[in-house]
């Protein structure tokens, strides 16, 4: 098949952050207006295995769950073309992250405490790591955890308060600023 290149900052994106940030809305958005084909890492794994994440925490645990997302990001790294939209631990693992940031632009999505609670009080019953006891604060607990970790990704951007597409239009502006300095992403 003959290969079209298309005027884009990138062929490969992860997205990053804790849940609630807009990772999976801004993640197909910049699919989008980027021409590459998104993927959620959570439904990938919900596909693969025919369990919904929840499921998997419940009935299997969350070491496993670590195992499923560590297996699929080894997988999905080898494909082209793609925004990846990552669970909220994923970018924890070392190994995920030496080979994200090594495929090529990791951004990091922000917002406060309060805004992520906010987001994922919408859902109740689908994040398995806010199920039991006061959720905000385990919220703030796991983001101060996590903040070092995300910190590490090529870029950064915040969510609070702003429409998807406000953000995407960032984003894209950075990339095209990321690829014209020559820099690698890693």
């Amino acid at each position: 098949m003959t290969r079209i290149d298309l005027p884009r900052p990138t062929t490969w994106v992860t997205l990053t952050g804790f849940m609630g940030v807009g990772k999976t809305r801004i993640g197909r958005e910049l699919a989008q207006e980027l021409m590459l084909h998104f993927v959620d890492l959570d439904r990938y794994i919900e596909r693969q295995t025919g369990l919904s994440v929840a499921d998997i925490f419940r009935y299997i645990g969350e070491a496993a769950f670590r195992e499923m997302e560590a297996e699929a990001v080894r997988e999905l790294v080898q494909r082209d073309h793609l925004v990846l939209s990552l669970g909220g631990g994923t970018y924890t693992n070392p190994e995920n992250r030496r080979l994200l940031l090594e495929r090529g632009p990791v951004v990091a999505l922000w917002a406060s405490p309060e805004t992520i609670h906010s987001r994922v009080l919408r859902k109740p019953g689908q994040r398995p790591l806010l199920s039991e006891g006061d959720a905000l604060e385990k919220i703030r607990r796991l983001l101060a955890e996590r903040e070092a970790v995300y910190r590490e990704a090529h870029l950064h951007a915040s969510t609070e308060g702003r429409p998807a597409r406000e953000v995407v239009r960032e984003l894209i502006e950075k990339l095209w600023e990321l690829e014209a300095s020559g820099r690698e992403p890693s």
